[in-house]
């Protein structure tokens, strides 16, 4: 007999309903759902889900509830032939072979199938196990798999299995609808930036929209590209580029910078300022900060490249400071939003002397005035860019290496 309410369970269709009319996330869908249905009296000791989802990093997550613990989430990163051992072992690669909605197993007297996930739960002291699969789209693997689990002594009873069974569609609907809005993020996150694609959700999406803003402006380019388009095999040229883009990319987004766009091998990327004279400190440090990790991050790439046989990588960066207009341009049928005005023209023309300095780091005075310890530059003198009116100092790290005491702000 179920101690089970059919008010509550009522509610928690009704919850899961007004979700997906939200922009609620999976952990908080996934992590209501069962907090719920514990309290309405079903006797849940796991909850388990997992969803395909469209990212650069993950072909799917996993949220496991476990009751007093909350919600954990795990990635799944993407393999050659899109499983792995994990799941070609699991209930639902079962499942799926042979076209079956649900599976349910009594773990504490069990026959037939055996899966290992079933001695973690029998270990745990689960004794009962429903799992389900809910498919998004016909034909395809989007969807959602899922199972529960109780440690009650008698298992789950059938009117426990007929709650679960009705929930559970309606978790999918509100789950296929956060994943709906998940995957719009991501795209906009990994194609645009994470700002630019909240400034795009927000409605920021007509030609011309934009607004002035104060930054730190970041511009690296790699040194001999050319000749390595012209001489390696295809496949060996993108993965130089790609290992490029992870030292000054991923040094970008580590240390709260955002890349707007990247220029053949070119990396254009801003850090935001506020409107006064500790924002401008911060920024720049926080663009020291890349700076410096870039290089490390270079360097531990160039032994695995030397260890290989494979050439060295090499490319310089400019850091500069002013106010850049952020913002939408393009034709109306297609647009990019990034940061344009004289600010970003003269970063990208102050890169161009550090191949001609042989500097691998410059910046611009106005840069450099906005740093903790200006004393940490070394002058090199001035210089007239192409396309820029007037004459620009420019300066170099002490020693050649990234001055650790600039970067102090960005703490």
């Amino acid at each position: 007999m179920s101690h089970a309410s059919t008010t509550l369970i009522n509610q928690v269709a009704n919850w899961l309903m007004s979700q997906a009319l939200h922009d609620t996330d999976l952990e908080t869908v996934v992590m209501g759902c069962c907090e719920r249905l514990h309290a309405a009296g079903i006797p849940l000791y796991r909850g388990y889900f997992v969803f395909s989802v469209l990212h650069p990093l993950y072909a799917a997550m996993g949220f496991t509830w476990n009751r007093g613990k909350g919600v954990a989430v795990q990635g799944y990163a993407h393999t050659p032939d899109s499983v792995t051992t994990q799941y070609n072992t699991s209930p639902h690669a079962y499942m799926r072979d042979r076209n079956l909605e649900y599976l349910r197993v009594r773990l504490d007297t069990e026959r037939g199938v055996h899966f290992p996930v079933f001695d973690d739960l029998r270990q745990e002291g689960a004794t009962d196990y429903l799992a389900f699969v809910a498919s998004f789209s016909p034909g395809t693997r989007s969807g959602m798999l899922g199972s529960w689990a109780t440690d009650q002594e008698s298992g789950f009873t059938d009117e426990e299995i007929d709650a679960l069974l009705r929930i559970q569609d309606r978790l999918a609907v509100a789950c296929k609808m956060a994943v709906r809005a998940q995957l719009t993020k991501n795209v906009l996150g990994t194609y645009v930036g994470t700002n630019a694609g909240n400034r795009v959700l927000n409605g920021q999406i007509h030609r011309g929209d934009g607004e002035a803003i104060e930054a730190a402006i970041w511009y690296s380019d790699l040194r001999g590209s050319t000749m390595m388009a012209d001489t390696l095999p295809s496949q060996d040229y993108i993965d130089a580029l790609n290992a490029y883009f992870d030292a000054t990319g991923g040094a970008v987004v580590e240390a709260g910078g955002e890349i707007l766009s990247f220029i053949g091998d070119g990396l254009l990327a801003i850090f935001p300022a506020k409107q006064n004279t500790k924002g401008a400190m911060k920024s720049c440090g926080r663009a020291i900060e890349a700076a410096r990790n870039s290089f490390k991050r270079m360097s531990d790439i160039n032994a695995e490249r030397t260890e290989s046989g494979r050439d060295e990588l090499a490319y310089g960066i400019a850091l500069h400071r002013g106010e850049v207009m952020f913002g939408n341009v393009g034709v109306p049928e297609r647009l990019t939003f990034s940061a344009f005005g004289s600010a970003v023209n003269e970063v990208v023309r102050l890169e161009s002397l550090t191949s001609q300095l042989k500097e691998p780091l410059l910046v611009s005075s106005h840069f450099a005035d906005a740093t903790c310890e200006k004393s940490q530059w070394r002058p090199i003198g001035e210089f007239g860019l192409r396309g820029v009116q007037r004459d620009m100092s420019v300066f170099a790290p002490l020693n050649a290496e990234v001055p650790e005491e600039a970067a102090v702000a960005a703490q």
